[in-house]
């Protein structure tokens, strides 16, 4: 606690190791749309299928968190590591009048009877609703979490028994704040049971 304020937020972020890089699409009941950068993606469960994801305290505007608070629906985008720049540009503060879609370089497209946003460019784009807002009182943080309604990825990714490859697409993942990074698969293994040696899978 005695390390100067940014350099402190900036070690313990990147500690934290290398993380999916994702954008998240919302669009307020005025209609006006958001997109914005975050890498706290959770796995909560598959059955049903939860994902939750952490808010920053909402002491000041959180026009992301506002606008799922609002409506219910957000959309989880992934891409490939050539949108890097424009992925990082979203994470600016642009007023809440400007679409971070328009001034960051991304399409914005929408599918049937779903109220959020999703980026044209994503290679994985997931479709969720709230389920439950969590305040997390040690530190002011808020954790969301949505069930998953609706996929849309590449099928070349996804394997026979289920597995997605995102390393065929390039996945853009990141650590901290602002170094990003690309990924590789290195094996998959097969259930690991006591005294039994583990085969390789397939990896789509």
């Amino acid at each position: 606690m005695n390390y100067e304020n940014r350099y402190r937020a900036t070690m313990i972020n990147s500690l934290a190791g290398i993380k999916q890089t994702f954008l998240i699409g919302t669009r307020s009941k005025d209609g006006l749309s958001n997109l914005a950068v975050f890498n706290s993606l959770i796995h909560i469960g598959a059955n049903p299928p939860f994902w939750g994801f952490i808010c920053r305290p909402d002491t000041l505007r959180r026009d992301t968190l506002n606008n799922i608070l609002e409506t219910n629906n957000y959309t989880i985008n992934y891409l490939a590591a050539t949108y890097i720049e424009k992925a990082h540009q979203t994470s600016a503060k642009y007023e809440k009048e400007i679409s971070e879609f328009k001034a960051c370089g991304f399409t914005e497209v929408y599918l049937t009877n779903f109220n959020a946003p999703f980026v044209a460019e994503a290679h994985v784009k997931v479709a969720m609703k709230l389920e439950q807002k969590i305040d997390i009182s040690i530190n002011g943080t808020i954790m969301i979490i949505g069930s998953i309604q609706q996929i849309e990825l590449d099928e070349t990714m996804l394997s026979a028994d289920g597995f997605v490859a995102l390393h065929k697409a390039n996945t853009l993942v990141c650590a901290g704040l602002d170094a990003y990074y690309e990924i590789s698969l290195i094996d998959r293994l097969s259930f690991a049971r006591p005294f039994q040696p583990t085969t390789k899978l397939p990896d789509g």
